[in-house]
């Protein structure tokens, strides 16, 4: 990378000779989900800058679903765009998945895509408000109600909702967390006050008092 040259091994043994080739300037693009993976020297070279890709927001997720809209050739209101990007886990993939399902839907029953025709095709998606789907709420559930709020091991968690231990930490848990709904702890997860009143159960006192 700094030199220029890219050296190839021609050969095994003491046969083996080198050949040097020079490399025409150019830019090196890297994108990685685990930076510590990558050794100091490597990262040190990346003069230009090393930044990190944060979640869409839900003004622009709405912007990538009006533009997928119009690509489609849907028609789609305002309010079920809404509807659409505060369910979309923050993620323009997911958005657009819910978006082709919703045209399904309207399509199917021959209504126009909007907010309660959106609503519909979300609830038999079982998505909720905040983008939550069956899976997500197996879990918030577990920690609330089996486990008394937690903290509750990851292992016993898997069992008690017959799910894999990696999906619950790869899959569900970041989106969980990142809307204040579960927590980590050294002693396992942990329900906070916000996943109790999205659920609808009663926030236990302990909680109360933290707030």
């Amino acid at each position: 990378m700094e030199s220029g040259v890219l050296d190839i091994i021609i050969g095994k043994g003491p046969s083996a000779r080198t050949i040097q080739l020079e490399l025409p300037a150019f830019t090196l693009i890297a994108a990685t989900t685990q930076v510590s993976g990558i050794s100091s020297p490597l990262r040190s070279r990346f003069s230009g800058g090393t930044f990190r890709l944060e979640y869409y927001s839900e003004d622009e997720i709405r912007d990538i679903l009006l533009r997928s809209a119009k690509i489609l050739g849907v028609e789609i209101e305002d309010e079920a765009l809404d509807e659409i990007a505060k369910r979309s886990r923050f993620t323009p993939r997911t958005a657009n998945f819910l978006l082709k399902r919703c045209r399904d839907f309207a399509q199917v029953h021959k209504n126009k895509l909007d907010r309660e025709t959106t609503k519909q095709a979300l609830e038999l998606l079982d998505i909720d408000n905040a983008g939550l789907n069956r899976n997500d709420r197996e879990i918030l559930e577990a920690v609330t109600e089996k486990f008394n709020g937690g903290p509750v091991g990851l292992k016993t968690l898997a069992a008690a909702i017959s799910e894999e231990q990696s999906t619950i930490e790869n899959v569900h848990e970041p989106y969980l967390m990142q809307l204040g709904l579960l927590e980590r702890t050294p002693r396992g997860r942990v329900a906070t006050a916000r996943a109790y009143e999205h659920l609808g159960l009663e926030v236990p006192k302990r909680l109360q008092k933290q707030e």
